[in-house]
């Protein structure tokens, strides 16, 4: 953190990290552990495999809405100065429907489902806006430590409001578990405040028919001028696989653990808290050492780790849970070196996609950013979801994940390009 008193503008890079510190409680508590887990073993009455099926299937519908709409909300951002209304609008939409995801009980599965679906998309187009700002607020010297740094941040955010869960809810108790999405809620409301305070934007254009005119012809020039930005437009497309990868691993971590290796709710979220601790660890870390040793050796050593803690996921099934800790055990293993890996991996795309872009197309081009990130992503939530229910075996789903990761970095291994 002393780094960012150098800075000339390092109060406003504070309140931009502090986002992150928002809003990965709903990552972390929603989409990965608690909730998820929720969903699959409660809501959708005790029919695990039927659990795991919908929520990869609300996920793709996420993906599919956030791809498409990313880059429309981009390029509006950029020709009307409305970046920062869209990042508040869709922060507090979030923080609406997260609430009101206390409300549905056992049974309740598509009332649940359409609440998540509306607080997920929220949540990744709030993310979207978020990004954009990161080469406005930073000079390429500093990217890489101060997007790890904002990684960092929201993990520990991550782990703090995982330890308010462990003291202050029975995770045993369904209702406990229905008003920890109250907290994660209020969490986003009040330290999203830092950044609506104190990060600037342009000044905004009065809205009419020629920037959404204007808006459109700058998205098409910029689809049919992608093909000139050759190693952006290749990193988007291998940055497609492996993120997808992440995505499943984000939907299912929880309801994984808790299906196929017998953790009890208490036992997620003590996993949840063990793996945003290394997260924030690797985050912070790898953040200055991308600096250092160049962003495409993060990213490339990221990669590996997580293919290596997948097949470790993969191999602990093969232990029956009811005689030997061991598939627990080997579980553990593969969440910390989760943690340690996947902040890294998206602390440097972010920070590498900054590097690449041209200044006047952030916007535009972090909605493309998005879009590459979303445009498949239903593919890998979906294809896990459907492998389990057809074959009752979620550990044969987790091949799914393992060749989405390995056709990324073999994309991304060949991608030549000179680290700036």
């Amino acid at each position: 953190m002393f780094f960012l008193r150098k800075i000339k503008r390092y109060k406003e890079i504070l309140a931009w990290s502090f986002y992150d510190f928002a809003n990965q409680p709903f990552t972390t508590i929603i989409v990965t552990f608690i909730y998820s887990y929720f969903f699959a073993k409660v809501i959708v009455l005790d029919d695990p495999d039927l659990g795991t099926l919908l929520w990869t299937q609300a996920i793709s519908i996420t993906a599919i809405i956030v791809a498409f709409l990313s880059p429309i909300l981009g390029s509006l951002a950029d020709k009307g100065g409305y970046r920062k209304m869209f990042f508040m609008f869709f922060t507090y939409l979030c923080v609406i429907f997260t609430g009101f995801l206390y409300f549905p009980e056992q049974g309740d599965v598509y009332l649940s489902l359409t609440l998540f679906i509306i607080a997920n998309m929220s949540f990744e187009f709030g993310s979207v806006f978020c990004n954009s700002y990161l080469s406005d607020i930073s000079k390429k010297k500093y990217i890489g430590r101060i997007s790890g740094f904002a990684w960092g941040l929201g993990f520990l955010g991550g782990l703090i409001s995982l330890y308010f869960c462990f003291q202050l809810f029975d995770l045993e108790d369904h209702e406990h578990i229905r008003q920890i999405n109250i907290l994660v809620a209020v969490w986003l409301f009040i330290f999203s405040i830092p950044t609506f305070l104190y990060v600037k934007d342009r000044k905004k254009k009065k809205f009419n028919k020629e920037i959404v005119k204007d808006s459109f012809n700058s998205l098409l020039s910029t689809f049919r001028e992608i093909s000139k930005y050759k190693i952006i437009f290749r990193f988007l497309i291998a940055r497609l696989f492996f993120n997808d990868a992440l995505i499943t691993i984000f939907s299912l971590g929880g309801i994984y653990a808790g299906i196929t290796l017998n953790f009890t709710a208490s036992e997620v979220l003590l996993l949840a808290i063990v793996l945003n601790i290394s997260a924030v660890i690797g985050s912070f870390l790898f953040g200055y050492l991308e600096d250092i040793i160049g962003v495409k050796k993060v990213i490339q050593f990221s990669l590996i780790v997580l293919i290596f803690a997948t097949l470790l996921a993969y191999f602990a099934a093969y232990f029956d849970p009811n005689e030997t800790n061991l598939p627990k055990q080997m579980f553990w293993v593969a969440g910390v070196l989760i943690g340690l890996m996947v902040g890294p991996n998206q602390s440097s795309s972010r920070s590498l996609m900054s590097r690449l872009t041209p200044k006047e197309k952030q916007n535009e081009f972090f909605g493309f950013f998005a879009f590459a990130g979303k445009a498949t992503s239903f593919l890998g939530p979906f294809l896990f979801g459907l492998v389990t229910f057809h074959y009752k075996s979620q550990q044969l789903a987790l091949w799914v994940v393992i060749v989405l990761f390995l056709i990324g970095l073999f994309l991304f291994n060949n991608i030549d390009f000179e680290e700036e």
